[in-house]
Protein backbone atom coordinates (compact mmCIF):
# COMPACT_ATOMS: atom_id res chain seq x y z
CA UNK A 1 0.00 0.00 0.00
CA UNK A 2 2.53 2.05 0.71
CA UNK A 3 4.53 1.73 -2.37
CA UNK A 4 1.19 2.65 -4.23
CA UNK A 5 0.73 5.74 -2.61
CA UNK A 6 4.05 6.60 -2.91
CA UNK A 7 3.72 6.00 -6.71
CA UNK A 8 0.71 7.73 -7.29
CA UNK A 9 2.17 10.69 -5.20
CA UNK A 10 5.38 10.72 -7.70
CA UNK A 11 2.91 10.61 -10.73
CA UNK A 12 0.95 13.18 -9.45
CA UNK A 13 3.89 15.62 -8.54
CA UNK A 14 5.33 14.87 -12.00
CA UNK A 15 2.46 15.71 -13.63
CA UNK A 16 1.54 19.15 -11.51
CA UNK A 17 4.91 19.94 -12.59
CA UNK A 18 4.43 19.39 -16.49
CA UNK A 19 1.44 20.95 -16.07
CA UNK A 20 2.61 24.40 -14.39
CA UNK A 21 5.40 24.69 -16.88
CA UNK A 22 3.08 25.32 -19.90
CA UNK A 23 2.90 28.58 -18.62
CA UNK A 24 6.22 29.41 -20.67
CA UNK A 25 9.68 28.58 -19.82
CA UNK A 26 12.38 29.01 -17.26
CA UNK A 27 13.87 32.02 -18.60
CA UNK A 28 10.05 33.53 -20.27
CA UNK A 29 6.98 33.04 -17.96
CA UNK A 30 3.71 34.63 -17.75
CA UNK A 31 2.29 35.14 -14.74
CA UNK A 32 -1.29 36.02 -13.10
CA UNK A 33 -3.57 38.23 -10.33
CA UNK A 34 -6.96 36.69 -10.35
CA UNK A 35 -9.73 38.33 -7.97
CA UNK A 36 -11.26 35.84 -5.65
CA UNK A 37 -14.55 34.69 -5.42
CA UNK A 38 -13.97 34.61 -9.37
CA UNK A 39 -13.75 31.55 -12.13
CA UNK A 40 -11.00 33.85 -13.98
CA UNK A 41 -7.93 31.43 -12.17
CA UNK A 42 -5.77 29.40 -15.02
CA UNK A 43 -4.01 26.71 -12.37
CA UNK A 44 -1.53 26.15 -15.00
CA UNK A 45 -0.39 29.98 -14.57
CA UNK A 46 1.63 30.92 -11.21
CA UNK A 47 0.28 34.19 -9.60
CA UNK A 48 2.52 36.97 -9.01
CA UNK A 49 2.69 36.56 -5.13
CA UNK A 50 4.48 33.47 -5.80
CA UNK A 51 6.58 34.59 -8.53
CA UNK A 52 7.54 38.43 -6.78
CA UNK A 53 8.70 36.04 -3.54
CA UNK A 54 10.98 33.79 -5.04
CA UNK A 55 12.93 36.64 -7.47
CA UNK A 56 13.20 39.44 -4.57
CA UNK A 57 14.32 36.53 -2.35
CA UNK A 58 16.93 35.22 -4.51
CA UNK A 59 18.16 38.94 -5.04
CA UNK A 60 21.79 38.84 -4.21
CA UNK A 61 23.43 41.96 -5.26
CA UNK A 62 20.69 44.94 -6.59
CA UNK A 63 16.32 45.08 -6.74
CA UNK A 64 15.02 48.00 -8.62
CA UNK A 65 11.50 48.90 -8.04
CA UNK A 66 9.65 51.03 -10.39
CA UNK A 67 5.78 51.56 -9.47
CA UNK A 68 2.85 53.95 -9.99
CA UNK A 69 2.22 53.30 -6.45
CA UNK A 70 2.99 51.06 -3.11
CA UNK A 71 -0.56 50.99 -1.38
CA UNK A 72 0.17 47.98 1.66
CA UNK A 73 -2.64 47.10 3.91
CA UNK A 74 -1.24 44.98 6.86
CA UNK A 75 -2.38 40.79 6.92
CA UNK A 76 -2.75 41.50 2.79
CA UNK A 77 0.03 39.41 0.52
CA UNK A 78 1.38 42.22 -0.22
CA UNK A 79 2.68 42.14 3.43
CA UNK A 80 4.78 39.84 1.93
CA UNK A 81 6.34 41.45 -0.41
CA UNK A 82 7.36 44.56 1.64
CA UNK A 83 8.76 42.48 4.35
CA UNK A 84 11.04 40.42 1.52
CA UNK A 85 11.97 43.69 0.41
CA UNK A 86 13.16 44.58 3.81
CA UNK A 87 15.30 41.18 4.36
CA UNK A 88 17.21 42.01 0.96
CA UNK A 89 18.08 44.63 2.11
CA UNK A 90 18.87 43.37 5.77
CA UNK A 91 21.27 41.21 3.76
CA UNK A 92 23.04 43.63 1.78
CA UNK A 93 21.12 43.93 -0.99
CA UNK A 94 21.07 47.73 -2.38
CA UNK A 95 17.26 48.60 -3.15
CA UNK A 96 16.25 51.48 -4.87
CA UNK A 97 12.23 52.22 -5.40
CA UNK A 98 11.17 54.80 -8.01
CA UNK A 99 7.14 55.91 -7.29
CA UNK A 100 5.44 58.71 -8.99
CA UNK A 101 5.10 61.91 -6.94
CA UNK A 102 1.39 62.62 -7.48
CA UNK A 103 0.60 59.31 -6.18
CA UNK A 104 2.76 59.59 -3.31
CA UNK A 105 0.68 61.84 -2.05
CA UNK A 106 -1.78 59.49 -1.94
CA UNK A 107 0.01 56.62 -0.45
CA UNK A 108 3.20 57.65 1.14
CA UNK A 109 3.20 55.49 4.14
CA UNK A 110 5.01 52.43 2.67
CA UNK A 111 7.37 54.60 0.75
CA UNK A 112 8.30 56.63 3.57
CA UNK A 113 9.13 53.39 5.92
CA UNK A 114 10.86 51.43 2.74
CA UNK A 115 13.18 54.99 2.48
CA UNK A 116 14.32 55.07 6.18
CA UNK A 117 15.82 51.21 6.28
CA UNK A 118 19.94 50.21 5.63
CA UNK A 119 20.55 49.85 2.42
CA UNK A 120 16.89 51.36 1.05
CA UNK A 121 16.87 54.59 -1.00
CA UNK A 122 13.51 55.77 -1.83
CA UNK A 123 12.27 58.48 -4.63
CA UNK A 124 9.34 60.21 -6.49
CA UNK A 125 9.50 61.17 -10.05
CA UNK A 126 7.52 64.24 -11.54
CA UNK A 127 6.08 63.46 -14.83
CA UNK A 128 3.58 65.91 -15.07
CA UNK A 129 6.64 68.47 -14.91
CA UNK A 130 8.83 66.25 -17.27
CA UNK A 131 6.42 65.28 -19.94
CA UNK A 132 2.77 66.14 -18.97
CA UNK A 133 1.73 62.83 -17.51
CA UNK A 134 2.42 60.42 -14.63
CA UNK A 135 5.18 57.52 -14.11
CA UNK A 136 2.47 54.39 -14.64
CA UNK A 137 5.16 51.61 -15.41
CA UNK A 138 5.18 48.71 -12.47
CA UNK A 139 8.42 46.55 -12.89
CA UNK A 140 11.34 45.65 -10.95
CA UNK A 141 14.68 43.73 -11.75
CA UNK A 142 16.75 41.94 -9.64
CA UNK A 143 20.61 41.43 -9.90
CA UNK A 144 19.76 43.03 -13.57
CA UNK A 145 19.57 39.94 -14.51
CA UNK A 146 15.82 39.53 -14.25
CA UNK A 147 12.60 41.62 -14.44
CA UNK A 148 8.50 41.45 -13.84
CA UNK A 149 6.68 43.90 -15.74
CA UNK A 150 3.01 43.96 -16.03
CA UNK A 151 -0.32 45.57 -15.74
CA UNK A 152 0.16 44.84 -11.65
CA UNK A 153 0.71 47.96 -9.46
CA UNK A 154 2.40 47.28 -5.93
CA UNK A 155 -0.71 47.42 -4.30
CA UNK A 156 -2.74 44.41 -2.15
CA UNK A 157 -5.71 44.93 -4.46
CA UNK A 158 -3.70 43.68 -7.03
CA UNK A 159 -2.72 40.96 -6.25
CA UNK A 160 -6.06 39.25 -4.85
CA UNK A 161 -9.04 41.78 -5.93
CA UNK A 162 -7.78 42.85 -9.97
CA UNK A 163 -7.23 40.38 -12.75
CA UNK A 164 -3.98 41.39 -13.76
CA UNK A 165 -1.13 39.96 -16.04
CA UNK A 166 2.75 40.33 -16.07
CA UNK A 167 5.75 38.36 -17.57
CA UNK A 168 8.78 37.36 -15.98
CA UNK A 169 12.04 37.51 -17.92
CA UNK A 170 15.60 36.42 -17.66
CA UNK A 171 17.59 37.25 -20.42
CA UNK A 172 20.51 39.92 -19.64
CA UNK A 173 20.96 41.39 -22.94
CA UNK A 174 17.29 42.74 -22.78
CA UNK A 175 16.94 43.19 -18.74
CA UNK A 176 19.89 46.00 -19.46
CA UNK A 177 17.03 47.67 -21.75
CA UNK A 178 14.53 48.32 -18.77
CA UNK A 179 17.59 49.23 -16.31
CA UNK A 180 18.51 51.61 -18.59
CA UNK A 181 15.21 53.18 -18.16
CA UNK A 182 15.36 52.77 -14.44
CA UNK A 183 18.48 54.50 -14.71
CA UNK A 184 17.27 57.14 -16.42
CA UNK A 185 14.45 57.87 -14.50
CA UNK A 186 16.17 57.51 -11.35
CA UNK A 187 18.90 60.48 -12.07
CA UNK A 188 16.15 62.69 -13.66
CA UNK A 189 13.85 61.64 -9.93
CA UNK A 190 16.50 63.64 -8.50
CA UNK A 191 15.58 67.18 -9.54
CA UNK A 192 12.90 66.37 -11.68
CA UNK A 193 14.03 68.90 -14.10
CA UNK A 194 12.95 68.55 -17.95
CA UNK A 195 16.30 70.36 -18.75
CA UNK A 196 18.31 67.53 -17.23
CA UNK A 197 17.01 65.07 -19.94
CA UNK A 198 20.15 66.00 -22.76
CA UNK A 199 22.93 65.10 -19.39
CA UNK A 200 21.40 61.63 -18.91
CA UNK A 201 19.79 60.51 -21.65
CA UNK A 202 22.30 58.96 -23.97
CA UNK A 203 21.30 57.33 -27.28
CA UNK A 204 21.63 53.69 -27.98
CA UNK A 205 20.93 51.02 -30.11
CA UNK A 206 20.51 47.70 -28.41
CA UNK A 207 20.49 44.28 -29.99
CA UNK A 208 16.62 43.49 -30.51
CA UNK A 209 14.90 41.72 -31.43
CA UNK A 210 15.92 38.99 -28.84
CA UNK A 211 15.64 34.84 -29.57
CA UNK A 212 15.35 32.54 -26.71
CA UNK A 213 15.97 29.06 -28.01
CA UNK A 214 13.60 26.85 -25.84
CA UNK A 215 14.00 23.57 -28.09
CA UNK A 216 14.93 22.25 -30.89
CA UNK A 217 11.75 23.36 -32.70
CA UNK A 218 10.35 25.99 -30.45
CA UNK A 219 12.02 29.61 -30.18
CA UNK A 220 10.67 32.79 -28.25
CA UNK A 221 11.38 36.08 -29.98
CA UNK A 222 10.69 39.56 -28.56
CA UNK A 223 11.52 43.15 -28.12
CA UNK A 224 11.35 45.23 -25.59
CA UNK A 225 9.09 48.76 -25.67
CA UNK A 226 8.68 51.51 -23.81
CA UNK A 227 7.28 55.08 -23.53
CA UNK A 228 6.86 58.24 -23.98
CA UNK A 229 8.48 59.03 -26.66
CA UNK A 230 11.12 61.67 -26.18
CA UNK A 231 12.66 60.03 -22.76
CA UNK A 232 13.87 56.61 -24.61
CA UNK A 233 17.86 55.48 -25.26
CA UNK A 234 16.21 54.07 -28.20
CA UNK A 235 13.68 55.92 -30.59
CA UNK A 236 13.27 52.33 -32.07
CA UNK A 237 11.74 51.14 -29.03
CA UNK A 238 8.55 53.45 -28.54
CA UNK A 239 5.44 51.76 -27.88
CA UNK A 240 2.62 52.98 -29.95
CA UNK A 241 5.17 52.22 -33.77
CA UNK A 242 5.85 49.11 -32.45
CA UNK A 243 1.76 48.30 -31.53
CA UNK A 244 0.55 49.76 -34.44
CA UNK A 245 2.50 47.17 -36.43
CA UNK A 246 1.92 44.62 -34.73
CA UNK A 247 -2.10 45.32 -35.67
CA UNK A 248 -1.14 45.77 -39.08
CA UNK A 249 0.35 42.36 -39.55
CA UNK A 250 -2.67 40.47 -37.69
CA UNK A 251 -4.29 37.86 -40.58
CA UNK A 252 -6.92 36.08 -38.67
CA UNK A 253 -8.19 37.23 -35.31
CA UNK A 254 -7.30 40.19 -33.24
CA UNK A 255 -7.89 39.80 -29.34
CA UNK A 256 -7.61 43.32 -27.43
CA UNK A 257 -8.10 43.95 -23.59
CA UNK A 258 -7.24 47.27 -21.54
CA UNK A 259 -8.79 48.83 -18.63
CA UNK A 260 -9.24 51.77 -20.82
CA UNK A 261 -9.84 52.90 -24.36
CA UNK A 262 -10.48 56.07 -25.76
CA UNK A 263 -10.24 57.54 -28.70
CA UNK A 264 -11.10 61.45 -29.52
CA UNK A 265 -10.78 63.52 -32.23
CA UNK A 266 -7.35 64.18 -31.53
CA UNK A 267 -5.92 60.81 -31.64
CA UNK A 268 -7.29 58.17 -33.78
CA UNK A 269 -4.13 56.06 -34.33
CA UNK A 270 -5.11 52.87 -32.29
CA UNK A 271 -8.79 53.05 -33.37
CA UNK A 272 -7.54 53.66 -37.11
CA UNK A 273 -5.59 50.46 -36.93
CA UNK A 274 -8.14 48.48 -35.42
CA UNK A 275 -10.39 49.05 -38.27
CA UNK A 276 -7.81 48.28 -40.99
CA UNK A 277 -7.62 45.03 -39.44
CA UNK A 278 -11.21 44.55 -39.64
CA UNK A 279 -11.75 46.18 -43.13
CA UNK A 280 -9.33 43.29 -44.51
CA UNK A 281 -11.27 40.62 -42.44
CA UNK A 282 -9.41 40.25 -39.26
CA UNK A 283 -11.86 38.97 -36.25
CA UNK A 284 -11.33 42.30 -33.59
CA UNK A 285 -12.29 41.29 -29.78
CA UNK A 286 -11.99 43.93 -27.47
CA UNK A 287 -12.48 43.99 -24.10
CA UNK A 288 -12.21 46.64 -21.80
CA UNK A 289 -12.86 47.50 -17.52
CA UNK A 290 -16.87 48.94 -16.79
CA UNK A 291 -15.05 51.94 -15.24
CA UNK A 292 -15.84 53.36 -19.28
CA UNK A 293 -19.25 53.03 -18.58
CA UNK A 294 -21.14 56.57 -18.29
CA UNK A 295 -17.75 58.14 -19.53
CA UNK A 296 -16.60 59.77 -22.39
CA UNK A 297 -14.90 56.45 -23.77
CA UNK A 298 -18.24 55.04 -23.48
CA UNK A 299 -19.29 56.57 -27.18
CA UNK A 300 -15.81 55.61 -29.17
CA UNK A 301 -16.62 52.02 -27.88
CA UNK A 302 -20.37 52.11 -29.32
CA UNK A 303 -18.49 53.64 -32.52
CA UNK A 304 -16.12 50.87 -32.66
CA UNK A 305 -19.24 48.30 -32.84
CA UNK A 306 -20.86 49.33 -35.64
CA UNK A 307 -17.94 47.97 -37.54
CA UNK A 308 -18.11 44.75 -39.51
CA UNK A 309 -15.72 42.25 -37.75
CA UNK A 310 -15.41 44.22 -34.17
CA UNK A 311 -16.56 43.15 -31.16
CA UNK A 312 -16.47 45.00 -28.00
CA UNK A 313 -17.21 43.58 -24.11
CA UNK A 314 -17.40 45.47 -20.71
CA UNK A 315 -15.88 43.19 -17.99
CA UNK A 316 -18.02 43.27 -14.95
CA UNK A 317 -16.43 41.87 -12.22
CA UNK A 318 -18.71 41.19 -9.50
CA UNK A 319 -17.91 43.05 -5.93
CA UNK A 320 -16.22 41.50 -3.43
CA UNK A 321 -18.38 38.89 -0.58
CA UNK A 322 -16.54 40.21 2.16
CA UNK A 323 -18.14 44.14 0.82
CA UNK A 324 -17.57 47.05 -1.52
CA UNK A 325 -13.41 47.32 -2.24
CA UNK A 326 -12.16 50.74 -3.50
CA UNK A 327 -10.43 51.10 -6.84
CA UNK A 328 -10.84 46.82 -7.37
CA UNK A 329 -13.15 44.68 -8.74
CA UNK A 330 -12.22 44.80 -12.41
CA UNK A 331 -9.58 43.52 -15.38
CA UNK A 332 -6.64 45.70 -15.25
CA UNK A 333 -4.47 43.65 -18.01
CA UNK A 334 -2.99 45.16 -21.17
CA UNK A 335 -2.58 42.99 -23.93
CA UNK A 336 -2.72 42.25 -27.91
CA UNK A 337 -3.12 39.22 -29.46
CA UNK A 338 -2.30 38.26 -32.80
CA UNK A 339 -3.52 35.42 -34.52
CA UNK A 340 -2.41 33.58 -31.52
CA UNK A 341 1.17 33.65 -32.15
CA UNK A 342 2.21 37.45 -31.28
CA UNK A 343 1.14 39.62 -28.65
CA UNK A 344 2.40 43.00 -27.14
CA UNK A 345 1.61 42.57 -23.27
CA UNK A 346 2.45 46.06 -21.14
CA UNK A 347 1.68 48.65 -18.70
CA UNK A 348 0.14 51.06 -21.00
CA UNK A 349 -3.81 51.90 -21.23
CA UNK A 350 -5.43 52.20 -25.09
CA UNK A 351 -4.99 56.04 -24.61
CA UNK A 352 -2.87 58.83 -25.78
CA UNK A 353 -1.65 60.21 -23.11
CA UNK A 354 0.09 57.04 -22.25
CA UNK A 355 2.42 57.06 -24.82
CA UNK A 356 3.17 60.77 -25.14
CA UNK A 357 2.99 61.62 -21.87
CA UNK A 358 3.36 59.26 -19.53
CA UNK A 359 6.21 56.37 -18.34
CA UNK A 360 5.71 52.90 -19.59
CA UNK A 361 6.93 49.47 -20.22
CA UNK A 362 5.97 46.74 -22.76
CA UNK A 363 7.11 44.07 -24.60
CA UNK A 364 6.42 42.78 -28.27
CA UNK A 365 6.66 38.70 -28.16
CA UNK A 366 6.29 36.26 -31.01
CA UNK A 367 6.08 32.47 -30.01
CA UNK A 368 3.17 30.48 -30.53
CA UNK A 369 2.91 28.66 -26.96
CA UNK A 370 3.06 31.54 -25.33
CA UNK A 371 0.96 33.34 -28.13
CA UNK A 372 -1.67 30.44 -27.85
CA UNK A 373 -2.25 30.63 -23.79
CA UNK A 374 -2.54 34.43 -23.28
CA UNK A 375 -5.19 33.72 -26.34
CA UNK A 376 -6.72 31.32 -24.25
CA UNK A 377 -6.40 33.63 -21.04
CA UNK A 378 -8.33 36.30 -23.24
CA UNK A 379 -10.93 33.78 -24.14
CA UNK A 380 -12.11 32.47 -21.07
CA UNK A 381 -12.89 36.43 -20.37
CA UNK A 382 -14.69 36.72 -23.22
CA UNK A 383 -16.77 33.76 -22.96
CA UNK A 384 -17.19 33.64 -18.92
CA UNK A 385 -19.93 35.47 -17.08
CA UNK A 386 -18.27 39.04 -16.57
CA UNK A 387 -18.76 40.30 -20.04
CA UNK A 388 -21.29 41.92 -21.73
CA UNK A 389 -21.56 43.02 -25.22
CA UNK A 390 -21.42 47.05 -26.22
CA UNK A 391 -24.36 47.97 -28.00
CA UNK A 392 -24.94 51.24 -29.68
CA UNK A 393 -28.16 51.70 -27.93
CA UNK A 394 -27.81 51.01 -24.99
CA UNK A 395 -27.44 53.57 -21.99
CA UNK A 396 -25.38 52.47 -19.71
CA UNK A 397 -24.70 53.25 -15.85
CA UNK A 398 -21.04 54.41 -14.20
CA UNK A 399 -20.14 52.05 -11.71
CA UNK A 400 -18.54 53.19 -8.19
CA UNK A 401 -14.99 52.16 -8.67
CA UNK A 402 -13.10 55.19 -6.33
CA UNK A 403 -13.36 55.78 -2.60
CA UNK A 404 -16.21 55.74 -1.12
Amino acid sequence: MKQILSFLFLFFAFTFTLFAQTAGYPDFELVESVPVETVLDNPDIRNAHEVWLEMINGAKKSLDIEQFYVSNKKGEVLDDIITAIERAADRGVNVRLIADAKMYKTYPETIDSLGSRKNISSRTIDFGKLAGGVQHSKYFIVDEEQIFVGSQNFDWRSLTHIHELGLRIKQKDAVQFYEDIFNLDWNLSESNDKSALPQFLSPKTYHAPYTLVESKDDTLIFTPTASPTGFLPDPTSWDEPNIVRLIDGATTDLDLQFLGYDTRKEYTVLDDALRRAATRGVKVRLIVADWSKGTGAEKALKALTLIPNIEVKFSVIPEWSGGYISFARLEHCKFIVVDGSMFWLGTSNAERGYFYNTRNLGIVVSNKKIGTLLQRVFMKSWNGPYTELIKDGTEYQKRKHGEE
